[in-house]
């Protein structure tokens, strides 16, 4: 396992709605940032909907991190495992959606020979 001897916390884990999705059913959920001149929530009044800002982002050193300590490496052919072997386990291999079930075979047996963590 990778070391991370800084614990990850997220500082929120709420995700931030649109305001108003909650009484219209045709304004969707997914965040919006308000731009009318007299909206509240851009205004940032008391009891509004609070808006995502630079505050809110994880501890550089911690971001993208997996839970067992390594972070995503996408991996398309066998040669890009190879590539892993340069960044001292800090990195773990996630097979690409679009690689055949033949090439992943290939992936995971090369991944085993070097014995590299898989995701």
């Amino acid at each position: 396992m990778a070391a991370t001897t800084i614990p990850r916390i997220k500082k929120r884990t709420k995700p931030f709605k649109r305001h108003q999705s909650d009484r219209y059913h045709g304004v969707k959920e997914a965040w919006r940032k308000p731009k009318g001149i007299d909206n509240r929530v851009r205004r940032r009044f008391k009891g509004q909907l609070p808006m995502p800002k630079i505050g809110y982002g994880s501890n550089a050193k911690t971001r993208h991190v997996l839970p067992n300590g390594y972070k995503r490496f996408l991996v398309n052919n066998a040669r890009d495992v190879e590539l892993l072997l340069m960044h001292n386990g800090s990195f773990a291999a996630e097979i690409a959606h679009g690689v055949s079930s033949r090439k992943r075979i290939e992936i995971v047996e090369k991944a085993r020979v070097v014995s590299w963590e898989m995701v």
